[in-house]
């Protein structure tokens, strides 16, 4: 970190997490600054799902520390993480198609006037969202299940942000998406990224990654394995990093896992 760099908002010092024999994170650092996009990068079985799991609150770490905004924090579930101020937007996106975007964004956190539920003041809610995220979706009184995969990725994210969260967690987020869906939602990322959020991506398109992020973390085996800046690197470099190829953290690897 430079000196003009802002501290993180999230940071994890030394995290470690088992699941009976198989050790999936292995001391594991990260952090994530304000205004900042970090693409969370490594092949399957790197640890990354189990990292954002232990900042989402699902799966306590066996080992480490979680800061945030500089204080450390326990994150014992999710709830306590979106108290926090952590928004996650899983793969599944976990959308009711047969409700419309404004119940989808309001499910679970209705504003209500009386016994009765407000609805115009949650689709008036609902427009100035998506109006910031310069949504491309037609009606928010369209049902989801009629929307494409670049709007419904829109409607998840819309709907993390209800909560004003200070960091906001997208895996595979363009998982599935043809072109032009996937152009929307790296736009998308980036007015997070102008909105001043700390911003974690899980992406196996580089090209994608390479596109959005302001700086790539590498994760191999479950153990920190590089982090570049976007502007200081290649696809090549990090790609070698995940294959192992490059090995920059990991002492307890043996020398054979790695290709040359």
């Amino acid at each position: 970190m430079t000196a003009t760099s802002p501290p993180p908002v999230l940071s994890m010092t030394g995290v470690s997490k088992r699941f009976g024999a198989v050790q999936a994170l292995s001391n594991v650092d990260f952090q994530v600054r304000a205004g900042e996009v970090v693409a969370l990068v490594g092949d399957n079985g790197a640890g990354k799902s189990t990292l954002i799991k232990a900042i989402a609150g699902v799966n306590l770490p066996d080992a480490g520390q979680i800061y945030f905004n500089g204080e450390q924090v326990h994150i014992g579930s999710p709830a306590q993480a979106q108290r926090l101020g952590i928004a996650t937007v899983h793969q599944d996106l976990a959308l009711c198609d047969n409700l419309d975007v404004v119940m989808n964004l309001f499910l679970g956190s209705e504003i209500t006037r009386g016994p009765l539920l407000d609805e115009v003041s949650m689709e008036k809610e609902s427009w100035r969202l998506l109006r910031e995220l310069s949504a491309k979706i037609p009606s928010v009184r369209i049902a989801v299940a009629s929307l494409s995969g670049g709007q419904r990725q829109t409607v998840a994210i819309a709907r993390a942000l209800l909560g004003e969260p200070q960091v906001v967690m997208l895996d595979e987020p363009t998982a599935a998406l043809g072109v032009a869906q996937t152009e929307e939602v790296l736009g998308l990322i980036g007015r997070l990224r102008e909105r001043n959020l700390a911003v974690v991506v899980i992406s196996h398109n580089m090209a994608n990654v390479m596109a959005v992020a302001d700086r790539v973390v590498v994760l191999r085996l479950g153990r920190n394995n590089g982090e570049y800046l976007v502007a200081d690197t290649s696809v090549e470099e990090i790609v070698g990093a995940i294959t192992g190829a490059v090995v920059h953290a990991a002492p307890d690897v043996p020398p054979a896992e790695a290709s040359h």
